[in-house]
């Protein structure tokens, strides 16, 4: 083969298309993978790891505030908003440097550019605007038998909200502020918006988010959205649910939304920053799908349980094959995908058994079915709940607030879904995950020992209340 023929070629580089390029290697094909940007991609560059980083800083400086609460004094806290801020881009970068580092390491080459689709196994590669790393191939034709697009997402943009970077941000101006704003608006309480609005609450900014649904985290269990919505309003956020921004004026350096309450009623709102978290879309633009006849349903490529599109020899993962959006479903997807082609018979991707984790304060995490789909599917149910307040570790910790709560099949025992709010249930909830991937019972979760004390404890609690057998509440 020569420098522009591979077995496989994927196009993007963040956590769907990285993992799939070091299986693909590990597979014993030939593989590159095409980034025109940064290699790990928006997540590990201005999505999940930097916010994280953000997150951590925004904690920290939580408990320095209170440190009374633990028996301790610190005098004088504060913040350096860039140093906080250098902090999460090193991070980010050192994750970015590993990525580059795990293409090497397995042989896979790295083509730098932008790339379209010219049939079927070919593609041609555009010059970036960015630095190539050392050793990337550059700009030309390039062919495989397989190309799997991995291109990611980019934030929603709606009309009269569209970000200008500097009065209107999305994540990228958010995750990098040159000063900290002093109020703010989060449009949108998904995970992004709600994310955000934690972390400027925490750094002292006075947060309002506005949502349109009726409900904040709207694919969460009700249950546990109500509660977490009472934490953070407690924290002094300003919630405003079944509402819309409808206009947007701009001054020098504030913004004043218009918002409709949704009852007949508009109210104004004046906060020096705004941001913009309505959702993502899927890059499927310029890429040339369109020629090729790709079958494409309100903006995402249509695929099978194994990433294979209507056009043989070409596959999706990640956002732009659908949600969930999120980086561990794409590396799950870009897995099955690889190993399919291979003829490993990999199991299809079951979208039911994928968490989904909010890293707020408190956090939040979810798997499976909420009560609301649960009866909605004609289903009989048992659920069980069991609060923070009645776990030692919990409150040890001085983090007494949070409920785990868990739904299962009446009739079969199976474990429909589970959700949690509290201190690091973003840690905890794969322990659920397993066990529905097991496909456990409850008479099996109860008769599981879990370690004394810990926070996991909550979790065999709440199986024990679905069943009346609850011991520590």
């Amino acid at each position: 083969m020569s420098d522009t023929t591979f077995d496989v070629i994927i196009i993007g580089s963040g956590p769907g298309g990285y993992v799939t390029a070091i299986r693909a290697a590990q597979l014993g094909f030939r593989t590159a993978i095409v980034e025109k940007s940064h290699l790990g991609g928006i997540c590990l560059n201005w999505g999940c790891i930097p916010t994280k980083a953000l997150l951590r800083s925004a904690e920290i400086y939580h408990h320095m505030q209170h440190p009374e609460a633990y028996g301790l004094k610190a005098d004088n806290v504060s913040f350096d908003p860039a140093a906080v801020v250098k902090r999460s881009r090193g991070v980010s970068k050192r994750l970015a440097d590993g990525v580059g580092f795990l293409m090497k390491k397995n042989k896979v080459s790295v083509i730098w550019g932008a790339a379209t689709l010219d049939a079927p196994g070919k593609i041609t590669v555009a010059a970036a605007k960015t630095e190539a790393p050392k050793g990337a191939l550059g700009p030309g034709s390039y062919q495989a038998k397989h190309i799997i697009l991995a291109t990611g997402a980019r934030p929603r943009v709606l009309p009269g909200l569209e970000p200008d970077g500097k009065l209107v941000w999305t994540y990228f101006e958010a995750m990098v502020p040159e000063t900290m704003p002093k109020s703010l608006l989060v449009v949108g309480s998904g995970a992004i918006g709600i994310e955000f609005a934690s972390f400027y609450r925490t750094m002292g900014a006075e947060v309002t988010v506005v949502e349109v649904l009726p409900q904040i985290l709207p694919v969460e269990d009700a249950e546990i959205a109500a509660f977490a919505r009472k934490q953070f309003e407690k924290q002094g956020f300003r919630i405003l649910t079944g509402a819309k921004v409808t206009r947007l004026d701009k001054q020098a350096d504030s913004v004043t939304a218009t918002i409709d309450d949704g009852k007949g009623g508009t109210q104004t709102l004046t906060v020096d920053r705004v941001i913009s978290a309505v959702g993502v879309v899927g890059n499927v633009e310029n890429l040339g799908l369109e020629k090729l006849g790709v079958k494409i349903e309100r903006g995402i490529v249509v695929t099978d349980g194994l990433g294979r599109t209507n056009v043989p020899g070409l596959y999706a993962i990640g956002d732009l094959a659908g949600p969930p959006m999120l980086a561990h479903k794409a590396e799950h997807e870009g897995v099955i995908c690889i190993e399919a082609i291979k003829g490993l018979h990999p199991h299809p991707l079951d979208k039911s058994k994928i968490p989904g984790c909010t890293y707020c304060t408190p956090q939040i995490a979810s798997v499976g079915l909420t009560e609301a789909k649960a009866k909605e599917q004609g289903r009989d149910i048992r659920v069980g709940r069991f609060p923070f307040a009645g776990n030692g570790k919990a409150i040890a910790l001085g983090e007494d607030q949070g409920l785990v709560k868990v739904i299962f099949d009446k009739a079969t025992g199976q474990l429909l879904g589970a959700h949690m709010v509290g201190a690091e249930v973003t840690e905890l909830i794969q322990g659920y995950v397993v066990a529905m991937n097991l496909e456990t019972t409850e008479e099996e979760l109860m008769h599981t020992v879990f370690p004394h004390p810990t926070l996991s404890e909550m979790m065999k609690e709440a199986v024990l209340d679905a069943y009346g057998r609850v011991l520590n509440a």
